[in-house]
């Protein structure tokens, strides 16, 4: 997607009748209550507007879900970074309006619509959060719920949390285990490899789904729900869940443009989105899968199944 030609704003309203492809294992459908925050992150080989995403996502807070305690959406640009914050839900928010009708480009992108179960409802516990390490900023957002057993000790630690939740705690902690084993930022493939042992930790006290990155790739963990898609030529038209919009990316997109969306559940409804296995690490690179860490026998959760695991593990309060 070229800088002059690509945008998701360039939509359609349509009226599909029904969807051509089946996701994996299905999609969601519009107006069901989810039980759990919801994630969203594009990684990109060209700066490109997430408008199109963000206008079906934004709807899940407070429209056609029930996540109504605030939402936060960051964008990376060059070694800069525009994060907007509110606490209100994302389908009223004037500040989600502005990200609608402000056409960011971003390579990197991550986007968060909370439904409360650590911390009251609040900016200071907002997602994304972000940090400073190895002289670049640092972006993260997590749904699920870890345990009280997660209690790390951040007294004397760089890295402390400022707000009352367990993601922002989850974010300090991978942030000063980091640290403390690379003074200087490694290539990402080793940094790969020492957040799949930190994964591997953490998820051993709860739910650790949640998207990261530094505005050079993107890091995704699934402990239950995460989808992806690449989009990539040939492209074709897509169609909007939570709202009756559609957009043909072949008609805004150029032959070298690659985009991949990640999202706690699907966004469209006529694409096939892949599944993250339970406990998997993905690694994306100018929009494409470069890195994969999974369990040697892999296990896909249906949709209500991983739904009903955020219930019982009280994420929805």
């Amino acid at each position: 997607m070229s800088k002059a030609n690509f945008s998701e704003a360039k939509m359609s309203k349509a009226n599909f009748s029904e969807a051509k492809t089946t996701n994996h294992p299905t999609t969601t459908t519009p107006n069901k209550e989810h039980p759990m925050c919801q994630l969203l992150g594009m990684n990109c080989n060209t700066p490109t507007d997430i408008g199109f995403s963000f206008a079906g996502f934004s709807k899940r807070g407070g429209l056609t879900d029930h996540h109504t305690d605030g939402f936060g959406i960051g964008f990376f640009e060059g070694r800069g970074l525009r994060l907007f914050l509110d606490d209100k839900p994302s389908a009223q928010s004037p500040v989600a309006e502005l990200v609608r009708n402000y056409h960011i480009k971003s390579e990197n992108v991550i986007a968060h619509i909370r439904k409360a179960s650590q911390g009251i409802n609040s900016l200071e516990n907002t997602h994304p959060f972000q940090r400073e390490m190895w002289g670049g900023y640092w972006l993260f957002a997590h749904n699920g719920q870890l345990r009280p057993s997660f209690a790390p000790d951040f007294n004397g630690k760089a890295y402390r949390p400022v707000g009352s939740t367990d993601s922002e705690q989850a974010f300090c902690y991978l942030l000063n285990r980091l640290r403390a084993q690379f003074p200087d930022r490694p290539c990402p493939n080793t940094l790969f490899d020492a957040l799949a042992e930190l994964c591997a930790e953490i998820r051993q006290h709860g739910m650790f789904n949640f998207i990261l990155s530094d505005g050079r790739v993107m890091y995704a963990h699934a402990s239950t729900l995460l989808y992806y898609i690449t989009r990539q030529p040939p492209f074709g038209q897509a169609h909007l869940i939570d709202e009756d919009m559609a957009i043909d990316f072949a008609k805004v997109t150029t032959p070298n443009d690659r985009v991949t969306v990640i999202t706690t559940l699907p966004l469209t409804d006529n694409e096939t989105w892949r599944q993250f296995a339970c406990d998997e690490l993905m690694m994306f690179d100018h929009g494409k899968l470069v890195r994969r860490h999974r369990p040697e026998n892999p296990v896909y959760l249906t949709q209500e199944e991983g739904l009903e695991i955020a219930r019982k593990a009280g994420v929805s309060v």
